[in-house]
């Protein structure tokens, strides 16, 4: 994954990251024309800026993975092709998805969330509940 290091009071910095996950967006809606949702949801987790503190960023790259996330009918078939990098970051997102409360993406959040748990093990759980600094 690519790291993100932004500095939250440098407006370039972050108008560089919405300009980045605008691009993401443009891609992933690509992707999910094509019927390649897990190539969607690799591109949507891919260089999630997560040690940016402005939550507009942190929004932003929400609605990306939630529309790549939602996409996903199979959730078996994503596990055979999603690398175990990814693991720990979709965690995190699952969580947020959870958080909505709405009920369609609480439904596929806990989906997605049985299945990468039976996958990764506890330690995905443990890993995404503790790290604090590195935030979605």
């Amino acid at each position: 994954m690519a790291s993100s290091a932004a500095y939250p009071d440098a407006d370039e910095n972050l108008e560089a990251i919405i300009t980045r996950i605008e691009q993401k967006s443009r891609k992933i809606e690509t992707l999910l024309k094509q019927s390649k949702p897990v190539e969607a949801l690799k591109t949507a987790l891919e260089g999630s800026p997560l040690k940016t503190l402005d939550e507009r960023c942190k929004s932003a790259n929400w609605i990306v993975v939630h529309r790549a996330m939602m996409a996903i009918r199979d959730v078996d078939g994503m596990f055979n092709s999603l690398d175990p990098e990814y693991y720990d970051i979709l965690m995190k997102y699952l969580y947020r998805g959870l958080s909505t409360g709405d009920r369609p993406t609480c439904d596929q959040c806990l989906k997605i969330h049985e299945k990468l748990t039976e996958k990764a093990g506890l330690g995905c759980i443990l890993r995404s509940l503790a790290d604090t600094v590195n935030t979605v």
